[in-house]
């Protein structure tokens, strides 16, 4: 499967793992591949804007079974988001290091790959990933009679804005509504028991952050963290926020440059 019209800077390809929408952004010798795996009512063409930035790195960007191009196939267990990923990383390691990059819930996904196999991974970079088993946080619980729809809608208004959701074409909302199932899945796991063990991350780990109005939990998370496995850095990006790869592209598009490189220098 391809992805629906991939935003400037990415290219929808035949995708290696069936049920999976693909795109992609390939450069002249490539030292890393770089894969992108969307949050929460997301989709891989948000990282359009990051995947232009990036000059060193093939880029692969997906939606994630039950979203967008990938609504099909899905929704799914965080097993088998994390199974997608290691099938996608797998293709490319092949050629060369895979750094993965994952934003929000795509961040637990990334954990939970780089734990089972990782052999398949140079580097994990993640930005805001929901940790509640490391450090709780108020969070909404999905009541069991919300329609899938429902919560799609309330969740985009609380993580972006009721102002943008209004200026969504009909059809821009529905899509996202569609996406609703998918959704419920994911926000379904931070409720359940810690699915892994932070300590037992084998793969240098950048965990990053904006200093928005939560980066005070985020300061705390990272600390425990760290704590946990010394393999675990803090970064925190100024001025940025949840949003931070359509927002802030440019510092994320340096925040990987230089781990990468600091990775490259100590090994």
């Amino acid at each position: 499967m391809t992805p629906l019209d991939p935003p400037r800077g990415l290219r929808a390809v035949v995708s290696p793992v069936v049920g999976l929408a693909v795109a992609e952004r390939r450069v002249d010798d490539p030292v890393a591949t770089l894969i992108c795996v969307h949050g929460g009512l997301d989709r891989g063409g948000s990282f359009a804007r990051l995947a232009r930035r990036v000059e060193r790195f093939d880029v692969i960007a997906y939606d994630r079974r039950g979203y967008q191009g990938s609504r099909g196939s899905g929704p799914a267990t965080l097993e088998r988001h994390i199974e997608d990923l290691l099938a996608l990383a797998s293709v490319e390691a092949s050629q060369r290091p895979v750094i993965v990059f994952g934003h929000s819930f795509g961040g637990v996904v990334s954990f939970g790959a780089a734990l089972r196999d990782p052999s398949l991974f140079a580097q994990v970079i993640n930005f805001e990933a929901p940790l509640p088993w490391v450090l709780q946080r108020d969070h909404r619980r999905v009541a069991r009679d919300a329609a899938p729809s429902e919560e799609a809608e309330q969740f985009f208004k609380r993580m972006v804005s009721v102002e943008t959701w209004e200026r969504l074409s009909e059809a821009e909302r529905d899509s996202r509504r569609l996406d609703g199932a998918a959704l419920v899945a994911d926000l379904s796991v931070l409720n359940e028991p810690e699915p892994f063990q932070v300590a037992d991350i084998a793969v240098p780990t950048i965990y990053a952050f904006g200093s928005w109005a939560r980066a005070p939990y985020y300061r705390q998370l990272t600390a425990l963290l760290h704590s946990r496995n010394p393999l675990i850095e803090g970064v925190e990006l100024p001025d940025a926020g949840h949003g931070a790869h359509l927002s802030h592209p440019d510092q994320l598009a340096r925040l990987i440059e230089r781990a990468w490189n600091d990775l490259c220098a100590s090994a």
